[in-house]
């Protein structure tokens, strides 16, 4: 529960009149009926306490990614595990590219530790190029990605990610990669997972909430051969972190086995009309991979759609952004439009 410091993230519907939130990437068909129906089941077993281990879920989890059921670990939510990963090795010489998704900087300055920045260049659309690999040096301890990006949506093409991880494990470097977002790509990227040996020290990141839209719901897990490491965390974690409900939606979104390749369709042919809508319009957009767009150079565009009822991500605090940036979700082409339309209003007000 947040009392004192600044809510940074998206979603924020609770404190603002909002007829449409761009603002979070949840996957634009909403949450799977099947979920619901697990949801609405599991509520009537709430007296037993969930299980400590979420044996069931970490077990088709294994089945799904080919790895073994102790490389995996579940969370309420990946933020979660982002904050117990770094408070678990609190590793001093951290290498960070940015923008990235805000809760890397906090959790690295919870934990006390001073990253070492890595700007992508906006002339280069913030992607993360083979010139990264030049700054993985003995030195460093641990390298955060993510990919795609957030926020600029890119994917980190798969050969230069493989370089990564060589140059990683050539250096002994912790590789942290955040694949939250994969399954809503352009062309579903794949899991690094199946690219691991047991040696290394890789932490990937991924959860429910996007693919299946379940904010709501908290639920994420991480993928890492480095049992230590796992044991550590989950010492440092109350034994019940993940609810009944959470566990339930789980299983159930893992069998709606093509959700995400309904939503990538819908996603590729939005993406198409926003990019050519906004730009007719003046508005700069990046090209993304990703499910949510970078759009630039347009200050005061925030709050002339948060008066008209639609909630954006303000992207100001991110490293490497400032004003005029902000990100929108792509959504249903309804919705799309609603937005274009709201865009025209505000540069035309």
């Amino acid at each position: 529960m947040i009392i004192h410091s600044a809510y940074t993230h998206g979603g924020d519907i609770y404190r603002n009149h909002i007829v449409l939130d761009f603002s979070v990437n949840v996957n634009p068909l909403g949450t799977p009926e099947p979920v619901k129906e697990a949801v609405r089941a599991a509520a009537e077993d709430l007296s037993a306490y969930p299980d400590p281990y979420c044996e069931a879920l970490r077990r088709r989890l294994s089945e799904i990614h080919g790895v073994p059921m102790d490389w995996l670990l579940c969370g309420t939510g990946a933020a979660e595990l982002i904050y117990q990963f770094i408070s678990a090795l609190r590793l001093q010489k951290t290498l960070l590219p940015v923008p990235s998704f805000s809760d890397d900087e906090a959790a690295l300055a919870a934990a006390g530790c001073t990253p070492l920045y890595y700007p992508l260049l906006r002339e280069e659309g913030f992607a993360v190029t083979e010139k990264l690999l030049a700054k993985i040096t003995d030195d460093t301890e641990l390298l955060m990605l993510t990919s795609p990006n957030n926020p600029t949506g890119r994917v980190i093409p798969r050969d230069l990610l493989m370089r990564i991880l060589e140059r990683c494990r050539k250096t002994r470097t912790w590789l942290f990669l955040d694949e939250c977002f994969g399954e809503l790509t352009d062309e579903a990227t794949p899991s690094l997972a199946a690219e691991l040996y047991p040696e290394d020290r890789v932490f990937l990141l991924r959860a429910f909430t996007k693919t299946y839209a379940m904010a709501g719901v908290r639920l994420g897990y991480a993928i890492c051969p480095e049992a230590g490491l796992l044991d550590r965390i989950s010492q440092n974690s109350q034994p019940w972190n993940v609810s009944t409900l959470a566990q339930a939606a789980g299983l159930a979104a893992l069998r709606c086995t093509d959700w995400a390749e309904k939503a990538r369709a819908l996603i590729r042919s939005e993406k198409e009309y926003l990019y050519r809508e906004l730009r007719e319009l003046g508005v700069s957009v990046f090209e993304s991979d990703a499910n949510y767009l970078l759009l630039s150079g347009v200050p005061g565009l925030y709050d002339g759609l948060l008066a008209r009822g639609i909630l954006i991500r303000n992207c100001e605090n991110y490293l490497g952004l400032g004003p005029g940036d902000a990100r929108i979700a792509v959504r249903t082409h309804e919705d799309n439009v609603t937005l274009v339309g709201a865009v025209r209003e505000v540069l035309h007000a």
